[in-house]
């Protein structure tokens, strides 16, 4: 399999909330980094996207773009969905009941970095507007610094 469909792979995962499936194609080490205040492992990373999915559950990520150089796939993605359900994370301290606003996110460049077949990095550029502030933003939750 290439780089390109394993990546591929692992977005569709997420789409359909099939983290299970996901988080078999992510190594235990991975890290996440980028759009969040300190690099995450992968249960963090997991556990992240199962909320936003959750709580969009037409999230689409519209990556596009797709490259591979080496073990490195990089793409774009375009984030957009619907907050239909309660968006519970982490970060905040309680869950917030789904608002109806669509989500639209800016376009922003990602890296994965491949080892033994399986994601072992996500890299994203931190662009304004985008991530899970950008998310939260939209759907008109102040975030705590």
């Amino acid at each position: 399999m290439s780089g390109i469909d394993l990546v591929k792979q692992v977005i569709a995962s997420m789409e359909a909330n099939d983290f299970d499936k996901a988080g078999s194609l992510i190594n235990d080490d991975m890290t996440f980094d980028g759009p969040v205040p300190e690099p995450v492992g992968k249960n963090e990373f997991l556990g992240l996207m199962k909320g936003l999915v959750s709580a969009i559950p037409d999230w689409n990520f519209h990556a596009a773009d797709y490259q591979e150089n080496g073990n490195v796939v990089s793409c774009t993605f375009e984030i957009s969905g619907n907050h239909t359900r309660a968006l519970s994370l982490p970060m905040i301290p309680q869950p917030v009941p789904a608002s109806g606003k669509h989500v639209q996110l800016p376009k922003e460049h990602l890296e994965f970095t491949l080892a033994g077949n399986k994601v072992s990095r996500l890299h994203s550029d931190n662009v304004p507007g985008a991530g899970v502030g950008g998310v939260m933003a939209q759907i008109g939750v102040v975030m705590p610094h």
